[in-house]
């Protein structure tokens, strides 16, 4: 039994289950897709995008040479923030914002563009763990329910009890099944290696964050060295 025959000829439980899992494979395929353009280069771009900006001989240029190399805007955000802060650091000195020194500010600014930045990487990742863990159960579901229904309908009917009368409707209630792991299987498959991807763009991004900070913070005042002991008078 296809799946539109289940739409169209099953009952009503049949035709939500055979439903529900059609469109838990459609969201997650374009999950899959969409999280598929968005990590295409992987590291790779990410790694090229800090090193041109490091080669870069200001944060005008920067911005300019990410435009190449940043595809999917992971880098640039950072950059645009820190550029952002440095500007408006005389305008904005009336402000909260602007209240603390200069590494608790560039500290704020930068922890907002990265969490940005780890928010597009981590969306629709419990989507497909969702679709994954729930799929094959919600076909399992399509499928006991099939399996109750054709027994119900075998009880109902006239004559002994053969194999041919069991193994056809049983053997389309089993179709939920196969259905329910269809779905699942993509969904896991695809998690397990966006999650591998993201760590490894989080720890580069984390990495280029701390550096920023290293290199445009203020450098902690020097602690003066305790004086040293007064030496006892001679007697």
């Amino acid at each position: 039994m296809s799946v539109l025959e289940l739409l169209t000829h099953g009952d009503g439980v049949s035709r939500s289950v055979a439903a529900l899992l059609l469109a838990m494979s459609i969201s997650s395929w374009v999950v899959i897709l969409w999280k598929g353009w968005l990590l295409r280069g992987g590291t790779r771009d990410v790694l090229r995008s800090i090193a041109a900006f490091w080669q870069s001989t200001s944060l005008a240029e920067a911005e300019q040479r990410l435009q190449a190399f940043d595809r999917s805007a992971l880098v640039l955000p950072t950059v645009a923030a820190l550029r952002q802060a440095a500007a408006s650091q005389a305008q904005d000195a009336a402000t909260l914002g602007a209240a603390g020194d200069r590494n608790q500010r560039l500290t704020r600014v930068l922890r907002e563009a990265l969490h940005g930045a780890l928010r597009r990487l981590q969306a629709g990742q419990i989507l497909l763990a969702t679709v994954g863990a729930t799929a094959p159960f919600v076909g399992l579901l399509g499928t006991v329910w099939g399996i109750y229904g054709a027994l119900v309908g075998i009880a109902g009917q006239a004559g002994g009890f053969t194999i041919d009368k069991v193994a056809g409707p049983v053997g389309e209630a089993l179709v939920m099944t196969a259905f329910g792991l269809a779905v699942a299987i993509p969904a896991v498959l695809a998690y397990n290696v966006f999650g591998r991807v993201i760590g490894r763009v989080e720890a580069e991004l984390e990495g280029f964050a701390h550096d920023l900070l290293g290199s445009f913070g203020e450098a902690p005042a020097a602690v003066p060295a305790p004086p040293p002991p007064a030496r006892p008078m001679p007697v």
